[in-house]
């Protein structure tokens, strides 16, 4: 096995590295992170945008470093949202010595990444290689398929569905709903959580439609915007994400359909804009570990980074996977991801809205999540959405400790891992 490459580091800062003590200047390194999602196609527009935010945290964490800690470097693959094509593109990264890898925009993507990286890492133990999912939800990621060089930075879907039936539960007059989902992975698990969730806050609620669709295929939604009206729901509940969720808006507003939409990716590049060419006639609620109003030091890169790309900064675990990662390898003092992996299992680190902790037992973030609503800018909530004029004002938060789920992970750690 090779020599496990160590860096002079001195403590912890909030999120920061620190520079080498005892006048030492090591070598700087420079940690290259393979970013693989979809950089073509009809989800190219999130991926892009998720790249450019990953980009951006890692640049911010690099100007805070000391003169010894490492420069962080994102680079794109492009996996045309095909579960092949990741893995190929792991091959690709890991031929070109990536070493650290991040992806999130499809749970099917992220199973095939993480079964890969884990056979890689039994054969080349000298080689290994960490993955960090800031996005694919999949529960079975963290549990029956879970594997100790995987680590979720975002809310699996079985705790976001946890918040928000618990928050529907609380609109009394709320009693018919209407799922729509993308048909894949994402979309069928989407309806079968929210199922379940209703079945355990909310048995008086029916369910009077569960339709799901073709994936990114040109769907006519005012066909299904028409067969919601008619069933009488109350509300929709969607999943959709990307082109999927615009053309949903879309056709709610040529139908003049006004129906309250429970939502995970309003806030997705392109959505809000749609959105506000109608104000708030559509209520839009949203479930996300984030809201446009973020305080603290990711308002202020929030800010930069509108003001350098001209769009949102919408992946905030972006910052998260960020600090994990630098406040890791400056405790440890390796950039060997075997070292660090063993770190940020049950680590502990100041996440962008507070403290959070990685799991030990199977590597998912214990991360509350806020419920907002789609609303004009006002006093306390100024900033907006893509310049709207409108913004996801944040309504309740719900912490990372009431969205536990059961540990369902059997970990195989390595030796001494």
């Amino acid at each position: 096995m090779l020599p496990r490459r160590r860096l002079v580091l001195a403590g912890l800062g909030a999120g920061v590295l620190a520079p080498a003590v005892h006048g030492l200047q090591a070598r700087r390194e420079t940690v290259r992170i393979a970013f693989i999602d979809p950089l073509s196609g009809p989800a190219a527009d999130v991926g892009r945008n998720g790249l450019r935010s990953w980009q951006f945290m890692a640049e911010h964490v690099g100007a805070q470093a000391g003169p010894a800690a490492p420069r962080f470097l994102v680079a794109g693959f492009d996996n045309k949202a095909s579960p092949h094509e990741s893995v190929n593109m792991l091959k690709a990264a890991i031929d070109q010595g990536f070493r650290f890898i991040v992806q999130g925009n499809g749970s099917g993507a992220a199973a095939a990444l993480s079964a890969a990286i884990t056979r890689h890492n039994q054969q080349h133990p000298d080689r290994s290689v960490l993955f960090i999912n800031y996005a694919a939800m999949d529960p079975a990621l963290t549990a029956e398929r879970c594997s100790f060089w995987h680590f979720r930075i975002d809310a699996d879907t079985a705790m976001k569905m946890r918040a928000l039936v618990g928050f529907m539960s609380t609109m009394p007059d709320l009693r018919r709903v209407y799922l729509l989902n993308q048909n894949y992975a994402h979309g069928q698990q989407f309806a079968r959580y929210f199922r379940e969730e209703v079945a355990l806050q909310q048995p008086s609620m029916e369910i009077v439609g569960d339709e799901l669709h073709p994936l990114f295929q040109d769907v006519d939604f005012r066909q299904h915007v028409q067969r919601i009206r008619a069933s009488g729901a109350q509300a929709l509940v969607t999943g959709n994400w990307g082109a999927d969720m615009r053309g949903l808006v879309q056709a709610l507003q040529a139908e003049d359909m006004r129906i309250p939409v429970f939502a995970y990716y309003p806030g997705l590049k392109g959505t809000p804009t749609l959105l506000a060419r109608h104000g708030d006639r559509i209520p839009v609620y949203q479930v996300a570990y984030n809201h446009s109003n973020q305080e603290g030091v990711v308002g202020g890169l929030a800010a930069a980074f509108r003001e350098r790309y001209g769009e949102d900064l919408v992946v905030y675990a972006a910052y998260d996977g960020m600090v994990m990662l630098s406040q890791a390898i400056a405790f440890t003092g390796s950039l060997d991801p075997r070292d660090l992996a063993g770190r940020l299992s049950g680590m502990v680190f100041p996440g962008f809205s507070g403290p959070v902790q990685m799991r030990a037992d199977d590597h998912q973030l214990q991360k509350g999540l806020y419920i907002s609503r789609w609303q004009p800018v006002d006093a306390h909530y100024p900033r907006d959405a893509e310049g709207t004029g409108f913004t996801f004002a944040p309504l309740k938060f719900i912490s990372g400790a009431d969205l536990a789920t059961p540990v369902r992970c059997q970990m195989q750690r390595p030796s001494g891992g």
